[in-house]
């Protein structure tokens, strides 16, 4: 038996990197898979993939940073497949984001008002809308489980990104309240704070930087493992954290950043 058996996984952000290693890992591992996003290619591949591997699975897509689109991507995942039991919060952008929004991942004084307000929209305004609709749907199944993917920037305090690191700090924070008000009705919640992944959104960045990946001390700088993550080392997090195995684990913040931390 899977460790997800039976259960229906809305995955955010499934068509890639993290969120498409977990779509992938959550199918094998039992559970029939939302892949929702903005670019239907990425999710119907996705979802190829899961069904060539003997899998279940819808690719629905939607804009998280709207309400509305949320509340009917719910609403279509209850209709097809009987419900929500996990929820996992990965939409998000990063510095990628910076080269089409110049100053969206600057400093406080270099972020341009539109550009703070569609960073905190996307990753922080998108467990909001996810969840305002999924919980209800949760509730009435008898429990489950959401999983936001935050940053080790809502952690820890960084020199640039500062709209990325108010929102990814607003989820861990969000993430513990969460837990207090919803642990009482079946409902873990518990944040994921990964360090680097090795995905486009910081590959343009490294390689503005040099390729750490050629240079021994700029690799050590990255984490003291000497590497940045796989996606599927972060996804493996989430699925830990959405199964029972995790059963007694409610408000945590899992660090998954290879020691970076450790050296702050």
């Amino acid at each position: 038996m899977g460790r997800l058996d039976g259960k229906v996984a809305l995955i955010t952000g499934g068509g890639t990197g993290v969120g498409r290693a977990a779509v992938e890992m959550f199918a094998r591992e039992g559970a029939r898979v939302v892949a929702c996003g903005r670019t239907a290619a990425r999710l119907e591949e996705a979802i190829e993939a899961v069904r060539a591997a003997g899998g279940e699975g819808l690719a629905l897509t939607a804009d998280v940073s709207s309400e509305e689109s949320c509340r009917e991507l719910v609403a279509e995942t209850r209709a097809r497949l009987g419900g929500v039991h996990v929820v996992v919060n990965n939409a998000g952008v990063g510095y990628d984001y910076e080269l089409t929004h110049p100053g969206g991942m600057g400093d406080l004084a270099a972020t341009p008002p539109e550009s703070w307000r569609d960073v905190l929209s996307i990753n922080l305004g998108s467990v909001y809308n996810v969840c305002r609709h999924a919980l209800p749907s949760m509730i009435e199944g008898g429990g489950g489980a959401v999983v936001n993917v935050a940053s080790i920037g809502g952690v820890m305090g960084m020199p640039d990104a500062h709209a990325y690191t108010a929102a990814k700090g607003g989820m861990v924070n969000l993430t513990r309240s969460m837990a207090v008000t919803y642990g009482p009705r079946g409902i873990r919640t518990n944040c994921v704070a990964p360090g680097g992944i090795d995905t486009k959104m910081i590959r343009h960045r490294m390689s503005a930087a040099g390729d750490p990946h050629l240079d021994d001390a700029a690799r050590y700088q990255i984490s003291p493992l000497g590497r940045l993550a796989r996606p599927e080392e972060i996804a493996s997090a989430c699925l830990f954290l959405a199964s029972e195995e995790a059963s007694y684990v409610n408000g945590a913040i899992l660090v998954v950043d290879g020691g970076t931390t450790a050296t702050w």
